[in-house]
């Protein structure tokens, strides 16, 4: 275990965070808010560690898969706790549990929330709620690794350990620049929605709130009844964008690429729409009767599907109030989740579409037991390896999901809000059913419980293994 560049890059962490928060204390001076010290505090004590801590470099810049996985889960754990700190500085939530809680989710663009009321929180720090969304989307650690140049190859394995996926591919021959163009497409994509939003009437506050919680897939609202208080446009505008964030970045770098045909036929994203159309359309007609007409059902089906398959977690409808078959489809949905390489959460299509296929190979192989048959995807053979992995990951998935099941049940709540709770933090969602609804929150539940959902909440985003290591004796161990 190379200890010491796990070190230097934590510093670097610490250090980006600072220059993040300079935004939200931005805006606290613009609104003239008092809670502009606690971001003073929390950039101090972030740099009086972070410095130090960077200032010499590591001999040894070579780290591998096990130090990438520990690297990136600890990197993860600092910046949620400092993230928190502007929370308790500030008064916003007084119980450190609750301050933790509220910033992993939006770090890991979950959106849940222990708030019963947004809309009375300084300016400041509703900002910088919804943009921890905005720095978890796509990873602090593809952030540095476009700006912080490390030895050769090594560090793809930050990238693979960061980034939602069975696997994680380069775009161009090095990962720096891989991370860069990742990030372009990211940013000119948020301004694109930034513009639509305030040419729809939104003040550049809300806009900007908005956007970074559409980007990141991740769901914290300005306004206590999310975003159903707003314009059937500015509806239209986010549905589009949470749909579109949910696609591989892949296809956008195709598309830039200039070779739309391959980012169009891709087999996952095709899949991806086709559930989304076939979500919507069901769901419209299920709750046609909720509405005035067949069109503003449709919209409404179409919000809240988009939201949930992207793991965004933005609401206009309370769909607990749903039919039972709209609801069902919108839990569903939560284990599909997006696609593979996106800021979305969930199991990733691409799981799903592997996992199926290996079914039907295997139903095959029963009848034809002397055939060979590979499972093939967008016209190129998937490897062993990945298939191994998605089913370990599928396994680890369900054990995790039951466990996490049985030990918040302590809490003696009912099934269903147990279920979806577990669910909705596991995938990255945010919103549940019955206590944990669209107009709900996580505030009721007690201490233990919240802290078993902050582990699921990083786990569901770092997909499971990459925290789980930090529990092994031999990942600490010097060989």
């Amino acid at each position: 275990m190379n200890y010491f560049i796990i070190i230097y890059i934590i510093g670097w962490i610490l250090k980006a965070e600072a220059a993040l928060l300079a935004l939200p204390l931005l805006t606290a001076v613009i609104y003239r808010e008092e809670a502009a010290w606690s971001f003073v505090i929390t950039i101090i004590a972030c740099l009086v560690i972070g410095v130090p801590i960077t200032r010499k470099k590591p001999k040894n810049k070579v780290f591998y898969v096990k130090e990438g996985f520990v690297t990136v889960a600890l990197s993860w754990i600092v910046l949620s706790c400092m993230g928190a700190v502007p929370f308790l500085i500030s008064g916003s939530i007084t119980n450190p549990v609750d301050a933790l809680f509220e910033t992993v989710s939006g770090f890991t663009t979950t959106g849940a929330s222990i708030l019963t009321e947004v809309e009375s929180l300084p300016r400041s720090i509703l900002f910088w709620r919804s943009f921890t969304h905005w720095i978890g989307g796509m990873g602090v650690l593809v952030f540095l690794l476009s700006l912080l140049p490390l030895t050769g190859g090594y560090h793809m394995n930050l990238m693979k350990a960061e980034s939602p996926g069975p696997s994680v591919s380069r775009l161009v021959p090095k990962v720096q620049s891989t991370a860069k163009i990742l990030y372009e497409i990211y940013f000119v994509m948020t301004i694109i929605e930034v513009i639509l939003l305030l040419a729809g009437g939104m003040s550049m506050f809300d806009a900007l709130t908005t956007s970074f919680g559409t980007a990141g897939t991740g769901g914290f609202g300005i306004k206590n009844d999310s975003i159903a208080g707003y314009s059937v446009y500015i509806q239209v505008v986010v549905t589009i964008f949470m749909i579109l964030f949910g696609v591989n970045f892949n296809a956008y770098f195709l598309f830039i690429m200039k070779k739309p045909k391959k980012a169009i036929c891709n087999e996952e994203v095709l899949c991806y729409f086709g559930v989304i159309a076939a979500a919507t359309l069901l769901i419209g007609w299920n709750i046609r009767g909720y509405y005035t007409n067949i069109l503003t059902a449709i919209q409404q089906a179409a919000f809240q599907v988009g939201s949930i398959i992207t793991t965004t977690g933005f609401a206009t409808a309370d769909f607990n109030m749903w039919p039972e078959l709209s609801r069902t489809i919108l839990v569903v949905l939560m284990f599909i989740g997006a696609c593979a390489g996106s800021t979305g959460g969930g199991m990733k299509v691409s799981r799903i579409i592997i996992l199926f296929k290996t079914i039907r190979k295997e139903i095959h192989q029963f009848l034809h037991p002397r055939s060979v048959q590979k499972i093939m995807m967008d016209g190129k053979v998937i490897e062993k390896e990945v298939i191994r992995s998605v089913n370990i990951f599928m396994a680890t998935y369900f054990l995790l999901f039951v466990g996490s099941m049985l030990l918040i049940s302590l809490d003696n709540h009912d099934l269903i809000t147990n279920f979806t709770a577990v669910a909705a933090t596991f995938n990255n969602i945010g919103p549940g059913l019955e206590l944990v609804g669209p107009t709900q929150n996580f505030s009721f539940f007690s201490n233990g419980v919240k802290s078993i959902l902050i582990f699921d909440m990083l786990a569901g985003r770092l997909e499971i293994f990459p925290l789980l290591l930090l529990f092994m004796k031999d990942t600490w161990k010097k060989f």
